[in-house]
């Protein structure tokens, strides 16, 4: 047989007809009874087919190629024209013994032979009985064999359930007809018309997709009931893959529909547009070309630049994906590649630009001056990225802006300030809807130069969040080594941020990243002193206002001495935001006084000051006396500048306890208890009796019970306290100390030293008792803030004892 396999030319198949075959009449019940009271030959030859199983009742062609089954058909045909047809097991065996063929198998009928002009040989058969292959005579010059018949077990003629399964293999046969686009229509009336239930079962199987096994099983079944299921279970999986398929083609069909009609709509809007003299989306690419040859691209970023617009073109302006990939290659047209403003070299200019927008500030003023000279000699040097760390108010952010005219520069600043999401800094990937660049990207796009000066704010306020870690992405944008490749996923290229002058802001270094905080120099901004605060008040805060409330120089007049007045006793900062807001109360109070004509001093007084702004709610402590055994004067530094405080101690009689209060951490208890444990060890050289010690209780407070207090530097002063109070000594007058202990008895230095220095002058303070390393502190103050101040350095607590306590008795003095 020919390898190829044949399809039935029934025209009342259920599978693909061939038209110009003759109709071959239905098996009626009368003929199906006749042919099952046939009775069978014992021998027959038999017929291997490749690919196909016939069914009883059930007319298919076959083509004869083999030799032996060339001679099986035409000896048949001259004789009784019965043979015995069965399937292969292999379809590829050409020359098939009784091992490769299945032993159940359908007695056929010849119906006709064909003489094909290929010189095949095709035969009509009908099936009509299954055998059983017996025992095989011969294998020459055919296979023939002895045969068995194979009984089929029906069911009870009147048996619901089996009519009901007919029933359903009938109407999923109709529904098969009609979801197939293969089968004709008219096949429906030939199922309609099976009377037999039988053939109906038998018809269905042999022209159902199945394969050789699943067909040579429904064959072997032998209760007609149980076949009749099985071929019922097909028909349902064929039915769902023809749904499922049509639905599919349905879908894409629809979807090609759609296209061709937004096409067309498409190419009717461009002519529209043509029309009215608008931009056509091809014109559009064209001027991005035409604007890409004049940019400063490397070839990496013009042939990618390229490639992206040849993108564009090719995609359905419909689309989502249009305007994201225009907003890309805008983005890439708009960014200032290579571009950058030439710098003003003039140290001098730089220089008088800084101190007029600025007072103090030396620090920061240094360092760019430095920059600038270092850029003139040397042209290409890297940008420095700095960290100006302090207190609020104190001018970090607007130095950026002074720093920015200083350079010549564009000036460009972004808050950090809850920044929860790194896509802020990187960007969207481009896949993403309404992707978009970082703000980095899109500040230097809007500066349109390579190299501003570019103002982190706040930048220890970063959060994280589940988006993401910002202050992680920020570690490629503020390192030198890094940043000339800064890569941002909306871009996908690598942009050169190595000349822009990055200058970050904080208050508060401890929640800024260490791996960030490695990569920027840090420059301190202290709080600014009284002095200082009056001079930036004189020279900027009330000119400023004057300015902002519509008057002029000669409409009001506030001294040195007013402004003191508000700066101690109106305002509590490190910085001058708090100032700046009372004077502005100040000169609203004269605005008004103005415009409803109302008679005011023009020269501000004391007297107008608290009238104004009521009563000083914020006056310092100042230094008091020293008649009080155990009271000494301590130095402070706050987050809003330097303070006095005073450690006070009492005896009572008791077994040696001691109690602290004032909300003292747990570092300030501890230099109280060192300051304790050292008196005790050292008892005799400081003339205390240790029986005094264990007879009485010590109580140690800081007045201020309400606002915490914590840090090494109260720990001279607890030993002073606790000495004075032991031995009844006074401490010396006008005298203030700061300095962490040792159980050594060594004195250790402290930071904060500018602060307190200037809390002590303010509050009437003479000597000043630090540790010998603090005196490279005392060095950098400006001469004129220690005037009136003198310093004892020491090394040791027992030259603390010998500055500090007196040999006179205090007032009142206890006998221990």
């Amino acid at each position: 047989m020919a390898n190829q396999k044949i399809l039935n030319i029934d025209s009342l198949s259920l599978q693909e007809l061939d038209t110009d075959a003759e109709l071959i009449p239905l098996m009626t019940p009368e003929d199906e009874e006749e042919m099952n009271n046939e009775l069978l030959p014992e021998t027959l030859p038999i017929l291997p087919l490749r690919n196909m199983v016939l069914f009883p009742g059930v007319v298919i062609p076959i083509t004869a190629g083999r030799d032996k089954s060339i001679k099986l058909i035409n000896d048949a045909n001259a004789g009784g024209k019965i043979i015995g047809v069965v399937s292969q097991k292999d379809e590829n065996v050409e020359e098939p013994s009784i091992e490769d063929i299945n032993t159940v198998g359908t007695v056929a009928r010849i119906l006709r032979v064909l003489k094909m002009p290929d010189g095949n040989t095709t035969v009509i058969l009908q099936g009509k009985k299954r055998f059983e292959i017996d025992q095989v005579i011969t294998d020459t010059p055919y296979l023939q064999a002895t045969i068995k018949e194979v009984n089929e077990v029906r069911p009870e003629k009147d048996e619901a359930e089996f009519a009901t399964i007919i029933e359903s293999i009938k109407e999923l046969a109709i529904q098969i007809i009609k979801e197939s686009p293969n089968i004709p229509t008219e096949a429906t009336f030939a199922i309609k018309n099976i009377e037999s239930n039988s053939f109906l079962v038998n018809f269905v199987s042999s022209n159902m997709n199945l394969t050789v096994k699943e067909k040579q099983d429904l064959l072997a079944t032998s209760n007609l009931k149980e076949r009749a299921l099985e071929t019922l279970r097909y028909m349902n999986l064929e039915l769902q893959k023809l749904e499922l398929k049509n639905d599919i083609q349905s879908k894409v069909r629809f979807d090609l529909d759609q296209q061709q009609r937004e096409y067309f709509l498409h190419q009717q809007m461009k002519t529209i547009q043509e029309e009215l003299g608008g931009v056509s989306h091809d014109q559009e690419i064209e001027e991005m070309r035409q604007k890409g040859k004049a940019k400063k691209w490397n070839e990496k970023v013009k042939g990618h630049f390229d490639k992206e617009v040849a993108k564009l073109q090719r995609m359905n302006p419909q689309v989502a994906e249009y305007a994201t990939q225009r907003n890309y290659l805008e983005l890439m047209l708009d960014l200032p590649w290579s571009e950058f403003s030439k710098d003003n070299f003039d140290l001098k200019r730089a220089e008088k630009i800084l101190h007029r927008d600025h007072y103090g500030l030396d620090d920061v003023k240094k360092r760019i001056i430095e920059h600038l000279a270092v850029l003139k000699l040397r042209n290409d040097m890297k940008s420095p990225i700095l960290c100006l760390y302090g207190p609020p108010g104190v001018g970090k952010t607007s130095i950026g802006k002074s720093v920015a005219e200083a350079l010549g520069r564009e000036y460009i600043r972004i808050s950090l300030g809850g920044l929860r999401d790194e896509a802020e800094i990187r960007g969207h990937r481009k896949t993403y809807i309404g992707a978009m660049p970082g703000r980095i990207l899109q500040s230097l796009k809007k500066a349109g130069t390579s190299n501003p000066v570019f103002v982190l704010d706040e930048i220890d306020k970063l959060s994280v969040s589940n988006s993401g870690d910002p202050s992680s992405a920020l570690l490629e944008v503020l390192d030198p080594e890094q940043n000339s490749e800064f890569y941002d996923n909306f871009l996908e290229l690598g942009f050169d941020l190595s000349k822009v002058m990055f200058i970050a802001t904080s208050n508060n270094l401890s929640t800024i990243q260490p791996a960030l905080r490695d990569r920027m120099e840090i420059i301190n901004m202290t709080g600014y002193t009284i002095e200082e605060k009056i001079e930036i008040a004189k020279k900027h805060l009330v000119p400023k206002q004057i300015r902002e409330h519509g008057l002029e120089a000669k409409d009001i007049a506030i001294g040195k001495k007013q402004i003191e007045k508000i700066v101690v006793g109106y305002t509590r900062e490190s910085g001058v935001r708090g100032l700046e807001k009372q004077i502005a109360k100040v000169v609203r109070h004269i605005a008004k006084c103005i415009a409803m004509e109302e008679e005011y001093n023009v020269k501000i007084t004391d007297e107008d000051v608290i009238s104004i702004l009521g009563a000083p709610k914020m006056e310092r402590d100042k230094y008091e006396n020293n008649e009080v055994a155990g009271v000494v004067t301590g130095l402070a530094w706050t987050s809003v500048g330097g303070d006095i405080l005073f450690i006070e101690s009492i005896l009572s009689k008791g077994k040696g306890h001691m109690t602290m209060t004032g909300n003292l951490g747990t570092v300030m208890k501890e230099s109280t208890t060192i300051a304790l444990e050292y008196i005790k060890a050292n008892a005799e050289l400081l003339g205390i009796s240790p029986e005094v010690i264990s007879n009485y209780n010590v109580h140690i407070h800081v007045p201020e019970g309400a606002t915490p207090k914590d840090g090494p530097s109260a720990g001279v002063a607890m030993l002073t306290s606790l000495v004075s109070s032991f031995t009844q000594r006074r401490v010396k007058k006008h005298l203030a100390m700061t300095g962490e202990i040792t159980l050594r008895g060594r004195v250790l230095p402290v930071g904060g030293i500018k602060e307190k220095i200037l809390a002590a002058k303010r509050a009437n303070i003479k000597e000043v008792i630090l540790c010998y390393e603090n005196k490279r502190d005392i060095d950098e103050i400006k001469q004129e803030y220690l005037e009136g101040l003198t310093f004892h350095y020491v090394k040791e607590m027992s030259e603390v004892i010998k500055y500090a306590i007196t040999d006179q008795k205090v007032k009142n003095a206890r006998t221990l």
